[in-house]
């Protein structure tokens, strides 16, 4: 058993018993439920609006080396750099040099996964820069020195008081503050961050390819200031990204708001096409988008599992699972958690250390009623685990029992070979494989179909 299973199975273990993380968050999804669940019924026709998005992705990733290519192309005519990283280290070099080219002191950087996946604050920090999250979420959790929880709602995880609490130590603001003050508070914090930024940094929900411009969907207004106010311009967003055209917008956003956050469409849209140009007063005078690859090339050639790349990160699968809701986001020990963490995080950190995360599912299939664009989440968890068992991911022990399992099973006369004392034995021989909440039954002395042939 590797050493990140043992982790999440006595991390579950924790989490999942404690009342206190339990009951935040089922108050908070249960907020999002609600809101969804209003957002959904907007839709006239909802199913059809999921086809028509399944589509538009799967031609996208059908395609994608084309579509990239063409990015590329309309990208630097509109005046902007290409930069294509085969991995995180190619994507912080290139980062790094950017801001050692231009000075920078100060970065700001929005809401973005892919940030996350490559550990980018780390890096900035460990070359003098300052990187300060805008998205009050990501604020939070980054001032209380923890990664996000979620990948939509990054501080699901703490509750109002436990945000006051925090402010009160780090900022020193009044006890028991509301959500409003502190929402002002950082408000004004951040303003003045932004007019002295040196550089901003950006994810991008979508990568629009007749276009060259990137597509960016938030509801504070910090992603605008972000590539608004610095001179400098980065955009890290990961190949998988790409919608063929712009007017694809028109049904992506709005089902991306609608499974999200339940809104008709969030508060600021902006369609980034470049630096300033010549007349113009705003925006960046340099303009950067870094291709981030880091391994989804190899998801892209596995012919079960490579339609998880047509995921737009709308966190509904999460929210959904009742894995993740007992477990938490933190248990995962990855970037991306829930449903559609289990299934790429084996081919983004190494399947032997992570498979582990593809038997974390009941195989409800929630995840997969879902999710917007139709991806068959659940199937896919189930070929990740086919795909351990082939490669030799699995423990001996697992396998042969396994198979004794499928031995026994296969014919009724097999399983009343041994009678209810030997079955008792051999159920003692793991008797923490339910944990220490849950015991095994006894079994009986006979099975059942032997009382019923002996009474008969």
């Amino acid at each position: 058993m590797s050493h990140e299973k043992k982790q999440f199975i006595k991390d579950s273990e924790k989490i999942a018993f404690d009342k206190r993380h339990r009951a935040t968050i089922k108050f908070n999804i249960s907020k999002y439920d609600a809101a969804v669940d209003r957002g959904r019924k907007r839709y006239a026709n909802l199913e059809l609006a999921k086809d028509r998005a399944s589509y538009i992705k799967s031609e996208a990733i059908a395609n994608l080396p084309q579509y990239l290519l063409d990015f590329e192309k309309n990208s630097q005519a509109n005046g902007a750099e290409v930069i294509w990283a085969e991995d995180a280290a190619e994507a912080i070099q290139a980062v790094q040099q950017i801001l050692k080219d231009n000075q920078a002191r100060l970065l700001v950087k929005s809401k973005s996964m892919t940030t996350e996946e490559i550990e980018l604050n780390e890096h900035v920090e460990a070359v003098g820069v300052e990187s300060l999250e805008t998205d009050l979420g990501e604020y939070i959790v980054q001032i209380a020195g923890e990664k996000p929880y979620h990948i939509v709602t990054p501080a699901m995880h703490k509750s109002k008081e436990d945000i006051a609490e925090l402010f009160h130590e780090k900022f020193d603001t009044p006890e028991k503050s509301t959500p409003e003050y502190l929402t002002n508070f950082v408000r004004g914090l951040l303003r003045e961050k932004f007019t002295r930024a040196d550089v901003g940094v950006t994810g991008a929900n979508f990568l629009i390819a007749d276009k060259g411009a990137i597509a960016l969907t938030e509801n504070e207004g910090n992603a605008m200031m972000t590539f608004s106010f610095p001179k400098i311009h980065i955009v890290i967003g990961g190949i998988e990204k790409v919608v063929p055209k712009m007017k694809d917008l028109g049904l992506m956003w709005p089902l991306l708001a609608a499974h999200g956050t339940g809104q008709q469409i969030t508060v600021y849209n902006s369609i980034v096409s470049g630096p300033k140009r010549a007349g113009e007063v705003d925006g960046p005078e340099k303009m950067y988008v870094i291709l981030l690859d880091n391994k989804r090339s190899e998801l892209y050639q596995k012919d079960d599992q490579f339609e998880a790349l047509k995921c737009i990160r709308c966190g509904a699968c999460l929210n959904a699972c009742p894995i993740y809701k007992n477990v938490g986001g933190y248990t995962y020990d990855a970037t991306y958690s829930g449903p559609i963490g289990s299934i790429i995080t084996p081919f983004y950190k190494g399947f032997s250390e992570y498979n582990h995360l593809s038997s974390a599912c009941s195989v409800c299939g929630k995840c997969t009623e879902v999710c917007p664009v139709r991806i068959p989440l659940h199937n896919m968890l189930l070929y990740n685990r086919r795909d351990a068992v082939k490669n030799g991911d699995t423990p001996l022990a697992w396998n042969v029992g396994m198979k004794a399992f499928e031995y026994a099973f296969m014919k009724r006369e097999r399983l009343d070979l041994l009678g209810g004392k030997s079955k008792n034995q051999l159920g003692k021989l793991k008797q923490d494989a339910l944990g220490d909440k849950k015991s095994l039954p006894t079994f009986a002395k006979e099975s059942f179909s032997k009382q019923w042939k002996n009474k008969h």
